[in-house]
């Protein structure tokens, strides 16, 4: 696998697709990170870290819909650096991701955070993904 992140987020996609209650993906201090932002921001209802039985470290994920109405909190994700073509941005081009409806997750010097909090925090970086 070339791209983990790119692993990642699909899975979450598909699982949202799907309908699925809870998603399950290798885990990482990066993913840890995203993971942790997405529960924050109110994306997911609550996340587990823990390992599986060789002792590889994994990410159980809950995510949400509206409880009546069945719809996804995560409407769509879409990532944006990737191996091939990473994509930087300093806190001047900052994206805004549905005029600040949704978030860009952004890996910095200061570590992950979301567009907003890099701008409060005056850092630029990776753009990782988009979540909305």
């Amino acid at each position: 696998m070339t791209d983990p992140i790119a692993d990642f987020l699909t899975r979450i996609r598909n699982a949202v697709k799907a309908n699925h209650k809870v998603v399950e993906a290798p885990g990482s201090k990066m993913k840890q990170a995203i993971t942790e932002i997405l529960h924050e921001q109110g994306y997911i209802l609550a996340y587990k870290f823990g390992t599986d039985e060789k002792g590889h470290p994994n990410i159980k994920i809950a995510l949400k819909y509206h409880p009546e109405t069945k719809i996804p909190a995560i409407k769509n994700l879409k990532r944006v650096s990737r191996p091939g073509l990473r994509q930087y941005a300093g806190v001047d081009e900052m994206p805004r991701v549905l005029n600040g409806l949704g978030i860009a997750i952004v890996s910095t010097s200061k570590g992950v955070m979301t567009d907003k909090e890099a701008r409060r925090e005056n850092v630029g970086g990776e753009v990782l993904c988009y979540i909305y």
